[in-house]
């Protein structure tokens, strides 16, 4: 049986801002349908490299091909429609409804004046149906809450039906409840096969899910594999710089363990 061939491959990717050097070297791949966790400290470079991966920034050194075909090679409109991205926070200016601005998901898919169709209205209501907040649709969008607002915003990505979702720390700025809610609705995402790379500064979040992970250290240095093999007490000191460990503890309900890790 022949082998799948990565939806995304990067290769030698290097990347500097002025005389600093973010990364360099690095070789990934990413495949369609998986859910692929990149971690690392602050200004290790995870969100430089999602950038590169999705277009708005260029590598200095190596490619990044999606589905075979290098990313500077699409226009802005080609890229918008086959890649969506989930910045770390948006803050609302106009106020919206919500299911205008998950429609706003469809414009790579429009002409330069189109308007969405009933189509594509249809397709935001899915979307946010899909992340379980339909309710919201006719509510001003500047008075949703934090994580109603991440949730809208994972919709009007959804509505845009890209190839790959880049998530840029999705919780970074929402409190553990809509944390928890934001990771669960990522986690139902990828089991749906939804093709998303996610960055976390939390190993805790990469933990609950079955997908692959790479670990950045400063410099672009990358270990990558299975979240059970790569999240250890050793490759976590490496890359923090601290005394970590990862624990595990009998789920309070039913069969099976929890695995968190903690600093000591």
């Amino acid at each position: 049986m022949a082998l799948a061939l990565p939806l995304i491959e990067i290769r030698a990717a290097g990347f500097r801002y002025g005389e600093r050097q973010v990364f360099s070297g690095i070789d990934l791949d990413v495949f369609r349908g998986e859910l692929l966790s990149i971690l690392g400290p602050n200004g290790c470079g995870k969100s430089t490299l999602l950038r590169c991966i999705g277009g708005a920034l260029t590598l200095h050194t190596g490619t990044v091909r999606l589905d075979q075909t290098d990313i500077t090679a699409l226009d802005t409109a080609a890229r918008a429609r086959r890649v969506g991205f989930l910045f770390q926070n948006h803050i609302p200016s106009f106020p919206f409804p919500v299911l205008d601005v998950v429609s706003m998901g469809r414009a790579p898919h429009l002409g330069l004046f189109g308007v969405p169709s009933s189509n594509d209205i249809a397709l935001a209501e899915r979307a946010l149906d899909r992340v379980g907040v339909l309710h919201l649709k006719d509510r001003p969008y500047t008075e949703v809450s934090g994580g109603e607002r991440q949730l809208v915003l994972l919709a009007r990505t959804l509505a845009q039906q890209p190839d790959v979702i880049l998530l840029d720390e999705p919780t970074s700025h929402l409190d553990l409840k809509n944390q928890v809610r934001s990771l669960k609705v990522i986690g139902e995402l990828a089991a749906q096969g939804v093709t998303m790379i996610m960055t976390t500064h939390d190993p805790n979040h990469a933990l609950q899910f079955p997908g692959r992970v790479v670990m950045m250290k400063p410099g672009g240095v990358i270990v990558a594999g299975l979240a059970s093999e790569v999240i250890t007490d050793a490759e976590l000191g490496a890359t923090y710089g601290i005394d970590i460990a990862v624990l595990k503890v009998p789920r309070p309900t039913g069969p099976g363990e929890i695995k968190f890790c903690s600093p000591w």
